[in-house]
């Protein structure tokens, strides 16, 4: 997108990519500028906490993270940054998305991080552009006119 991100999407894996497409097709049919990035928080972490502790001065608003298996992915982010945290818990071949859930939403206190379903990434573009709303008009906007949308079909 032209514009400059306000969403920063990090995931941790390139095999998380096609589940990502419904947050990124949400994203984009709402305008809402993006970024995204591919590094684990166990085999990248030097490149997650320096993404993570420069989103905010590089003008992004929130941040989804989405992992699979430990998940550990967004309360690292959520460590290093100010920014809200979306969670997207991976649908595993192993426990089918469990572990994914039950990491992300046993977050510690003090580093939260909000959490959609497992493979819920349509729900995070969603969210995250009703956090912009909060602030942004525009996305808020977006937002009532996909409500409208929705009850009327």
């Amino acid at each position: 997108m032209a514009d400059a991100p306000l969403v920063g999407i990090i995931m941790g894996s390139k095999s998380d990519l096609p589940a990502m497409e419904a947050c990124t097709q949400q994203l984009e049919e709402f305008g809402v500028p993006y970024e995204l990035v591919v590094a684990s928080a166990h085999r990248a972490p030097a490149r997650v906490h320096e993404w993570a502790a420069s989103a905010a001065d590089r003008g992004i608003k929130v941040i989804i993270a989405a992992a699979g298996k430990a998940a550990h992915l967004g309360g690292v982010v959520a460590a290093y940054t100010p920014l809200p945290i979306v969670g997207v818990p991976m649908k595993t071949s192993d426990l089918g998305g469990m572990d994914s859930l039950l990491s992300m939403v046993q977050m510690p206190s003090g580093v939260p991080v909000a959490c959609v379903a497992i493979g819920g990434s349509k729900n995070a573009a969603i969210y995250a552009t009703q956090i912009l709303g909060a602030t942004m008009p525009e996305y808020q906007e977006k937002i009532v006119e996909y409500k409208r949308a929705m009850a009327e079909s």
